[in-house]
C-alpha cells in the first residue's frame, strides 16, 4: 500500500478540522425549536416526532439481539466495542430524541445530541479497529466516546442564548460519513459489505437534507414533516448498517477487514 494512500484518512480529517477552524462558530438556527409536526395523539404534543424516534430503539434493540450473540466470532469481534457503543447510543437516542420533542428546548436537546454523538462515535471506533487495526479496541472506543460528550458539552457551554458553537458536533457526525468508506475502501473490505454501509451514508445525508427542509415537505405532502422524516430515514440507515453486520455470521475475519 502506498503511503499516501494509508495517510488519506488522517488528511482528510485534518482537512475537516480546518475548514471548521477557518469557518469560525457555527450557531444554531434561531427557530431551531420550531418544527413544522404540531400534530397530537391521545394528548401526546408532536406525536409524530416523538413516536418516529423510537425506531431508534427498535434497530439499537434488534441490532443487540442479533450481534451480541456472535461478538465474540472472528467476524465481529475487532470491532464489538465500537459497535456496542453505537447500538447502546441509538437506544439512547430513542430516550433523548423522544423526551426532547415533547417540549423542544436547548436543555432537553443536550439530551437528544448527546447520544447521537456517542453513537457517532462508536460506528468510527468499530470500523477503524476492523480496518486499520487497534491494540485496545475498547479504549479507543472510549476514547472516542468522550470526545463525543466533550463535542456536545462544548456546544452547551458556549450556548448562550442560541449562539453556541456547533463545529464539534458537527465534525463528529460528518466524520464517520467521511472515514469509514474510506477505511473500508483503503483496506479491502469485501465489495457487498461496502455497498451496504454505503446505503447506509446515503441515507443519513438525506435524513439530514429532510432536516434542513421541515416545513417544506410537510407543506409539499400534507402528510410527513422533514424532521418526522429525517428520524425515520435515519433508523434505516442504521438498520442497513446492523443488516450489514448480521451477514456476517462465520465470514472470516480477512474477509471482513481485507487485512
Amino acid at each position: 500500500m502506498k503511503p499516501f494512500v494509508a495517510r488519506l484518512p488522517a488528511c482528510v480529517t485534518l482537512a475537516a478540522c480546518a475548514a471548521l477552524l477557518a469557518a469560525g462558530p457555527i450557531a444554531q438556527p434561531a427557530r431551531y425549536h420550531h418544527f413544522a409536526d404540531v400534530s397530537s395523539l391521545f394528548g401526546l404534543p408532536h406525536a409524530a416526532d416523538v413516536l418516529s424516534s423510537l425506531g431508534f430503539a427498535v434497530v439499537g434493540l434488534w441490532g443487540w439481539l442479533r450481534l451480541a450473540p456472535i461478538r465474540a466470532r472472528p467476524a465481529l469481534h475487532a470491532g464489538w466495542p465500537g459497535y456496542r457503543l453505537f447500538l447502546a447510543g441509538l437506544m439512547l437516542t430513542a430516550a433523548g430524541s423522544a423526551w426532547y420533542h415533547l417540549a423542544p428546548d436547548d436543555f432537553r436537546l443536550l439530551w437528544d445530541r448527546l447520544p447521537i454523538a456517542v453513537a457517532s462515535a462508536g460506528l468510527l471506533a468499530a470500523v477503524r479497529a476492523e480496518t486499520v487495526g487497534c491494540r485496545r479496541p475498547r479504549g479507543e472506543a472510549a476514547g472516542l466516546a468522550l470526545l463525543a460528550v466533550a463535542s456536545v458539552a462544548w456546544w452547551h457551554a458556549t450556548n448562550d442564548g442560541g449562539d453556541g458553537d456547533l463545529r464539534p458536533y458537527l465534525l463528529m457526525q460528518g466524520l464517520p460519513l467521511l472515514l469509514v468508506p474510506l477505511w473500508q475502501g483503503i483496506y479491502g473490505v469485501a465489495g457487498s459489505e461496502r455497498w451496504r454501509f454505503g446505503a447506509a451514508i446515503m441515507l443519513y445525508v438525506a435524513a439530514k437534507l429532510a432536516e434542513v427542509f421541515d416545513h417544506e415537505l410537510l407543506a409539499a405532502t400534507a402528510l410527513v414533516s422533514g424532521h418526522t422524516l429525517k428520524h425515520l430515514l435515519a433508523a434505516a440507515a442504521a438498520a442497513l448498517v446492523v443488516a450489514a453486520l448480521a451477514r456476517r455470521r462465520e465470514a472470516p475475519a480477512a474477509a471482513v477487514s481485507g487485512r
